[in-house]
């Protein structure tokens, strides 16, 4: 064996045995959980299984997820892509502190957040008084829902696209306000198009975590049948009612909506990052 060759051994084997290494432990953390609930949700057949995705509070739990989801992340898509606008292109005051409240978010425990939307609008609190007596109630209701899959998600968006943001050539934008382009032909011709995927794939992200939100939603939904009990809330239920299969049935569904999305995502983000 001559030298070279011993040299290449030196540097395959420990890259072999950390390919190993990280194969195994993804295995282990995430393909084998994976497998596992897909043989449990299939393992009593398709009638069972459509018995228990089709069940009506399954199907209002899974609706109600799915439409507060993408409210969610449409609203987040404007208003992370203002909010990741603001901290790439204007000098304005506080703003490391917006920035730092962009990922509190991802800092705290998602029941913390709840726990906040019910400290704040509860029906204990005098704002959450004034909201229930004028027929508006916050917590235990939708619009809590809606405001806990925003808080939670903020983040998403605005981190998306501010690299993009931060690609950008500001001179396109004066070379088109040279060429007499208003500010909305400006917005609309030169600075959407190559922020747009970026934008899309946030928006997707939002969704995909929105609809597999626990947490806050376990806290502040209030967890009525038919009204606002969301599908992760719905499978815990199911699980401790001692139906495990229903719960991984319905799991499934989550789960094969996760799937479809991250490779959106995923494709959304290249094109972004090819703009």
């Amino acid at each position: 064996m001559n030298a070279a060759t011993s040299a290449r051994l030196r540097y395959a084997l420990p890259a072999l045995a950390l390919r190993g290494g990280v194969v195994g432990w993804l295995s282990l953390i995430v393909a084998l959980p994976v497998v596992v609930l897909i043989v449990r949700g299939l393992s009593d057949g398709p009638a069972a299984f459509w018995s228990a995705v089709s069940d009506p509070a399954a199907v209002d739990a899974i609706w109600l997820s799915l439409w507060t989801a993408g409210i969610a992340a449409a609203v987040n898509a404007v208003v992370g892509t203002a909010i990741a606008w603001t901290l790439v292109r204007w000098d304005v005051p506080g703003r490391r502190l917006i920035a730092a409240l962009v990922d509190l978010p991802l800092a705290i425990p998602t029941l913390v957040a709840g726990v906040l939307i019910i400290a704040l609008f509860g029906p204990q609190s005098p704002l959450g008084k004034l909201l229930v007596s004028g027929g508006m109630p916050i917590a235990f209701a939708r619009p809590g829902i809606l405001l806990a899959l925003l808080f939670v998600t903020l983040p998403f968006v605005v981190r998306a696209v501010e690299p993009v943001l931060e690609e950008l050539d500001p001179a396109e934008e004066e070379a088109a306000f040279t060429l007499g382009a208003g500010q909305f032909l400006t917005l609309t011709r030169v600075l959407l198009p190559p922020i747009l995927p970026a934008v899309a794939a946030g928006a997707v992200q939002t969704f995909a975590r929105s609809v597999a939100e626990f947490g806050s939603l376990a806290a502040v939904s209030g967890n009525i049948p038919h009204r606002t009990l969301v599908a992760p809330v719905y499978i815990l239920g199911e699980v401790e009612a001692g139906n495990p299969g229903g719960a991984a049935s319905v799991s499934l569904v989550l789960l094969a909506l996760a799937l479809g999305m991250q490779p959106l995502a995923a494709a959304l983000a290249r094109r972004g990052g090819r703009a």
